[in-house]
């Protein structure tokens, strides 16, 4: 669906079923030079199971118009703004990567607003090489195969999909390549500039789980653990063989990772 958000025209995807605001409400968050189809084998699987699921297009991502947000603060105070246009009063919130730290962020700064939190696959900052960020500005082809590179796991380069036929690293490169030109340079400065997540992450009280993927060379899991430390009441999934790119690779493992959490959540 469309919405209206900062007067730009927003896509939302509801998984395939009508949204509805009075039915518990689970927002996915896109990372870096990402879209709504990263979270392809989590929307769809909520959807059907009782929740009213909100993928949004972050502004000049996938379906969206607009201009890229600029820096992990505005994304969350964006984020919120969503949630007030479309009538929700509580979200469960679930980020993958630089959508992690925008729920970090989003949690702590609208507390009102977020009742469960996912953290997948990200540390308290999210260190940026400045020779991506270069090659981002300059060869974009490039960079989305360095991140593609780096961020799956051997069963993620060996093509190794649930579903036949696909493959996860061309559907990485299909997702970046649909966003307009300088988009993802836009995110991986914003992600490099993000320095609040100690000070965010000490103030999450709600339910939490964090999935992290034991081969992630984007956000090493040392990164991770020390995250899920700062949030001592989280509880803690670790995925071995696995990258950075969860929701996609390992799309089964992570929807059983937070069924605990969004169970208890829609139990409420």
């Amino acid at each position: 669906m469309y919405v209206t958000v900062h007067d730009q025209n927003i896509f939302v995807s509801t998984g395939g079923r009508a949204f509805q605001p009075d039915a518990p409400v689970l927002l996915l968050i896109h990372g870096s030079g990402q879209s709504h189809l990263t979270w392809l084998l989590q929307a769809r699987f909520f959807a059907n199971r009782g929740w009213s699921v909100l993928a949004p297009d972050f502004p000049a991502h996938g379906l969206s118009g607009g201009e890229p947000l600029t820096s992990i603060s505005e994304m969350a105070d964006w984020c919120h703004d969503l949630l007030e246009t479309l009538k929700v009063d509580q979200a469960t919130a679930v980020g993958h990567s630089q959508g992690g730290l925008v729920t970090l962020e989003l949690a702590s700064r609208h507390p009102h607003r977020v009742n469960g939190v996912g953290l997948i696959a990200l540390g308290l900052t999210i260190g940026v090489n400045p020779a991506l960020i270069d090659m981002a500005d300059h060869n974009e082809m490039a960079a989305f195969d360095a991140m593609l590179s780096w961020g799956h796991g051997r069963d993620g380069k060996f093509h190794d999909h649930p579903m036949p036929g696909n493959s996860h690293v061309n559907l990485g490169k299909r997702i970046m390549a649909d966003n307009p030109s300088g988009t993802l340079a836009a995110d991986l400065r914003a992600c490099s500039a993000y320095q609040n997540g100690a000070d965010a992450a000490s103030k999450i009280t709600q339910p939490t789980v964090i999935i992290l993927a034991k081969e992630d060379q984007m956000t090493p899991w040392k990164h991770g653990k020390a995250m899920a430390d700062a949030i001592p009441h989280a509880s803690t999934v670790t995925i071995p063989d696995a990258g950075h790119m969860l929701p996609i690779e390992r799309g089964d493992e992570v929807n059983q990772a937070l069924r605990q959490l969004l169970e208890g959540q829609k139990a409420k």
